[in-house]
């Protein structure tokens, strides 16, 4: 494994049935730091998010999670081991309360390999992070705004105690307001330890909180780099993000 990395993949490929729509992508993530996944709509950086977490069907390639390979894992046992996941279309539980969708995301508190504690989230650690959803503890999540859903199921993601959370369009369809608190959220979950890979296109969404960029088309990783040389590469923005 890379140094340092947490979350590792190497030569990664996914179909939706036959047509293939990865290729080859490797990628890494380390300790503390935040990946942004950029590209265009249906250049492949939620089917990637997918991948990684085993909602695939059919994938292949190598993936390392905490040096363990988990490859070929079920969603379950990944997110077990403590990869977070939070999808695009948010999948909040209309009918249970903002308190009740939390408690269906706990999990133990976790340690780095090392025995320090890990990063671990209690309610009010999230209502702290997250105050609307303070406000709002006993409303059904089907009462919410897009944008307080959006927070809930970060929230609820977060009460799984990851290491590692794959966060999917953050900024995507929500208020402004949504997105700076948004970008808040992923800049304290960072220094508290949090590493994140992100799925985003906006870029000044991923300037504000990003460490390094992968620049996704077509499925395939075009140019990788430091947040700040994809700020200074105007060519390339142009190429593949079209800003």
């Amino acid at each position: 494994m890379s140094d340092g990395a947490l979350l590792e993949a190497r030569a990664l490929s996914a179909w939706y049935g036959a047509a293939q729509v990865l290729f080859d992508i490797d990628l890494d993530v380390r300790r503390g730091e935040v990946v942004a996944l950029m590209g265009r709509n249906g250049a492949g950086k939620s089917t990637t998010l997918k991948a990684l977490m085993g909602l695939m069907a059919r994938r292949r390639g190598r993936i390392r999670f905490l040096d363990r390979d988990v490859s070929k894992a079920e969603p379950h046992e990944v997110a077990r081991l403590g990869l977070g996941y939070v999808p695009e279309d948010r999948r909040v539980f209309g009918d249970l309360t903002v308190l009740e969708n939390l408690e269906v995301g706990r999990q133990a508190p976790r340690r780095w390999s090392d025995g320090t504690a890990a990063p671990a989230w209690t309610e009010a650690r999230l209502f702290e992070l997250f105050p609307n959803l303070g406000e709002m503890p006993d409303r059904p999540g089907a009462r919410m705004s897009g944008g307080e859903q959006q927070m809930l199921t970060v929230a609820r993601t977060l009460m799984g105690n990851p290491y590692v959370v794959l966060l999917d369009e953050p900024s995507e369809g929500v208020a402004p307001v949504i997105v700076e608190q948004m970008a808040h959220m992923i800049l304290a979950l960072k220094a508290g330890g949090v590493s994140i890979l992100l799925s985003e296109q906006n870029m000044h969404f991923a300037e504000l909180v990003g460490d390094r960029a992968y620049l996704l088309e077509k499925g395939q990783i075009r140019w990788s780099g430091t947040m700040a040389a994809l700020a200074d590469a105007d060519d390339v923005r142009r190429a593949y993000l079209g800003v």
